[in-house]
């Protein structure tokens, strides 16, 4: 494993001093594990967006971006009809800006925020963030909701929760309660939501321009075993949804076992769900895959310049 790391930190030096030297055919062979190859398609754009490195994003207030990039300086709006998400170019440690301090802005990546967009809570609705993690997305739907209506946040870990207590206070986002969920049938509340997002646990090969380590330590039995979990967490998730209601599904991973395949398995059970369209055209990527809608997209590193996300939509049938 030491030997397959250094391989791929010297596979980074060299693609940042020559990348043309690497022709696709030599670039897809050399970038990822062989067991990559199985699950998913790898392609040379893929190949040179995760062997290119990662950007920095930030998600400035909803309607703030332009304020944002005006106070920090080396930053720029990369897509007009994303204008809240701000790429950051410059060196200063932004843990100390005053502005990060006062909520102004959230690090978070722009295929992360599209999970929010392509959510579309409205004020004064009820979420469930059913994997909530340290909070990013819910701090993104609470934005969103302009901290009206109500979000319940789980997780099966108290030290995240924790973290999450601590981001929600500093962002003046206090429209949420909190509670533990391991994930099984028996449900944190008993509240029916008009959505709820599972943002499952994951691979996380979506991630791998900025952690190219982890093209060497994850191997394919734990895409297997984290299918068999996702498609459990969706599951007992769709029992909060209320008729009309929405349930998001997403994962920062590009693998079938992980996307489509969750995707069908709930279709094949859950018959009392329909698919929803995405609106996918507010994220400039609609023409590039001949489509303005889906009920689940995949949005690729060379999509937005950030990590790779999988999306899906249903609505809960009246």
């Amino acid at each position: 494993m030491p030997g397959q790391i250094n391989y791929a930190l010297e596979l980074a030096q060299a693609f940042k001093d020559r990348p043309e030297s690497f022709s696709d055919e030599k670039l897809v062979e050399r970038v990822v594990a062989d067991w990559v190859r199985e699950q998913m398609e790898v392609s040379p754009a893929w190949a040179r967006a995760i062997q290119g490195g990662s950007k920095l994003w930030l998600r400035a207030r909803r309607g703030q971006g332009r304020a944002l990039v005006e106070k920090l300086g080396a930053a720029r709006i990369e897509k007009e009809s994303l204008p809240d998400a701000v790429l950051y170019k410059g060196e200063e440690d932004l843990f100390r800006r005053a502005e990060f301090h006062a909520g102004e802005f959230e690090i978070q990546d722009i295929a992360s925020q599209a999970v929010g967009w392509l959510c579309a809570p409205k004020p004064g609705e009820t979420w469930w963030d059913a994997c909530a993690g340290e909070g990013g997305k819910l701090l993104h739907l609470s934005d969103l909701m302009e901290n009206q209506g109500l979000i319940w946040a789980s997780d099966r870990a108290a030290w995240r929760l924790q973290k999450l207590k601590r981001r929600t206070a500093r962002a003046k986002a206090f429209n949420y309660r909190a509670a533990l969920w391991d994930g099984g049938a028996k449900l944190p509340t008993k509240t029916k939501f008009d959505g709820v997002l599972v943002d499952a646990p994951c691979s996380g090969i979506g991630t791998w321009q900025r952690n190219p380590h982890a093209r060497w330590t994850t191997i394919a039995e734990d895409v297997e075993e984290l299918d068999e979990v996702q498609t459990r967490l969706l599951a007992h998730a769709a029992a909060s949804v209320k008729p009309g209601g929405k349930l998001i599904y997403s994962a920062c991973t590009l693998t079938r076992a992980e996307t489509t395949e969750v995707v069908d398995a709930f279709n094949a059970t859950q018959m009392q769900f329909e698919p929803m369209e995405l609106p996918v055209a507010q994220l400039g990527i609609a023409k590039s895959r001949g489509q303005t809608s889906a009920a689940n997209i995949t949005i690729w590193p060379q999509d937005l310049g950030g990590n790779g996300m999988f999306v899906a939509a249903w609505r809960r049938k009246a």
